[in-house]
């Protein structure tokens, strides 16, 4: 099974659902409309294509693009054939919202949660959908590049030094 023959296959039977594709270092990447990412998810799962393993669920952030903010990051892995796919879809920050993954993999559970906990990304139908890493009363998702990364009192550091 080739990164082709993948993309061919979801392209068949969800066409007008990838956005842009691309091959970094050899790993197929697909932009998924996020209306269309939980089935194509689904049938890349239950088809013969076997990506029967969720590897990781992360949030990202790029506050300079207000139509495509906030993006749910899914990387699945096709045990039989070693084969692995990154899946993005985007989102508006307002109101940001993505169908929970907890009814196709048990392991979404927690990765879902820390979306949720670092970035504010709710998960629609998720059965726990609360905090796990920081502290409730927290008050902010501080994976946001909303917040200066060192104390502005500080003269030695800059965020430039951090990619900002």
């Amino acid at each position: 099974m080739t990164n082709e023959f993948v993309l061919d296959a979801i392209k068949r039977e969800f066409p007008d659902s990838v956005v842009t594709s691309a091959e970094p270092y050899g790993m197929l990447t697909l932009e998924i409309k996020k209306e269309d990412i939980k089935k194509v998810i689904h049938h890349l799962k239950d088809s013969t294509l076997e990506f029967t393993f969720l590897t990781a669920i992360c949030g990202i952030h790029f506050p300079e693009d207000q139509e495509k903010e906030l993006g749910v990051i899914y990387h699945l892995h096709n045990m039989k054939e070693g084969l692995r796919l990154r899946l993005k879809a985007f989102t508006k920050k307002e109101g940001a919202e993505f169908e929970t993954l907890t009814d196709l993999f048990a392991g979404a559970n927690w990765m879902e949660r820390e979306t949720y906990d670092f970035y504010g990304i709710k998960f629609k139908g998720h059965p726990d959908l609360r905090v796990i890493l920081n502290m409730e009363d927290l008050g902010y998702h501080p994976m946001l590049k909303e917040y200066r990364l060192e104390d502005g009192t500080r003269m030695d550091k800059e965020d430039k030094m951090f990619g900002r």
